[in-house]
């Protein structure tokens, strides 16, 4: 029998670069928002060819991760999901929250790629739902036929599903967006699919034109707003 007080050491395998440089754009799920492209650094010892073999025949990869940008704080038996307005208490197993006693997560993204730049190999990731600089503990494969179950309940996330929002852009945000049009050519899209995703807390749902919510994507600041009908970006400044 395990010693409950008995740690645990894992090393990282690799590195995640993705757009999202903090937490309030990254979706709440993976998948949500298929332009979201990142890549996979493998690192040290498992920067080799032969830890990949076979890997490129799945289409999709579970990555587990931690939660670096929480190390060191608290964790508590209960959290307020967003999701739910933050005016609920629900048990922390039964979320998916950052915040919690050991921080790792599980995620499932699609595999588009996997290359050699030099002497660094790189698994080119789309759908991916985690912050710019997160360290990845392991990867498996995933496999349909065991991994997708038909008959699954979602819990109290089968009454959470919103189609996503429609998003506008300001007359200045479209010139700034033409600007970078060359060296980002789907940032249109990127944006319009992370802030569709409803990415304010639920308690800050309803429409206030006067609030101004920003965001880091790539390199850039995007400020937005909620209006009746969707979402307005406000601009798009190079931060």
């Amino acid at each position: 029998m395990i010693d409950p007080t008995t740690a645990f050491r894992f090393r990282p395998i690799g590195v995640v670069r993705s757009p999202y440089r903090e937490k309030f754009a990254v979706p709440r799920q993976p998948g949500l928002v298929p332009a979201a492209r990142g890549e996979l650094h493998l690192i040290g010892q498992y920067n080799r060819e032969e830890i990949l073999r076979g890997l490129s025949g799945f289409s999709h990869l579970w990555l587990t991760f931690v939660f670096h940008q929480v190390m060191g704080e608290n964790w508590s038996p209960t959290v307020r999901p967003p999701r739910l307005g933050g005016n609920r208490r629900l048990g922390v197993f039964a979320t998916r929250s950052p915040y919690r006693p050991n921080p790792i997560g599980l995620s499932a993204v699609r595999l588009v790629n996997i290359g050699r730049r030099g002497q660094q190999w790189v698994l080119t990731l789309t759908g991916i739902d985690l912050v710019d600089g997160t360290p990845v503990l392991d990867i498996k494969p995933y496999i349909p036929y065991a991994d997708a179950i038909a008959d699954a309940s979602g819990g109290f996330t089968e009454d959470l599903s919103m189609p996503p929002a429609k998003v506008e852009f300001s007359p200045e945000s479209r010139e700034q967006l033409a600007c970078h049009s060359d060296a980002y050519p789907d940032l249109e899209t990127l944006i319009r699919q992370v802030i569709g995703q409803h990415p304010q807390p639920g308690y800050q749902r309803s429409p206030a034109a006067s609030r101004i919510y920003g965001m880091y994507l790539h390199r850039f600041n995007i400020r937005f707003r909620a209006t009746d009908t969707g979402y307005q970006v406000v601009s798009i400044d190079d931060a």
